[in-house]
């Protein structure tokens, strides 16, 4: 499986690495970054909608994580890719947001990767 993490902190792409080498290795799960909203819609387009799962940060510069959303939401129909935003912020108003704009899942950080990891390899 595909998935993208688009996250404006870079050392992101190092901690996900470390937490999935074990099914990076085996093939099981393979990882590709954006920084940005920006970012994730060029790499998305170039992926011809490869990305089966995407992750994404909520607050960052530019394109905000709900606004990528409501773009991959109306632009990428078949096959729909699964969004499930991450937030430092667990607020209520972001939650809401992120469901009616068609959010799968919302995570708060720090994540809790055994959960996230059971996720992924159940999806």
């Amino acid at each position: 499986m595909k998935i993208l993490v688009v996250d404006d902190e870079r050392d992101v792409k190092i901690l996900f690495e470390q937490r999935f080498r074990k099914e990076i290795r085996n093939g099981d799960l393979t990882f590709v970054f954006a920084f940005s909203g920006e970012e994730a819609i060029q790499t998305l387009n170039a992926l011809d909608q490869e990305a089966v799962l995407i992750l994404s940060d909520i607050n960052m510069p530019g394109m905000s994580g709900l606004d990528l959303l409501e773009y991959i939401k109306k632009t990428f129909f078949k096959p729909p890719p699964v969004v499930m935003m991450i937030t430092a912020y667990g607020d209520e108003e972001n939650r809401q947001t992120a469901e009616r704009l068609g959010a799968d899942a919302f995570l708060t950080k720090p994540l809790d990767f055994k959960l996230l990891k059971n996720e992924l390899l159940n999806i």
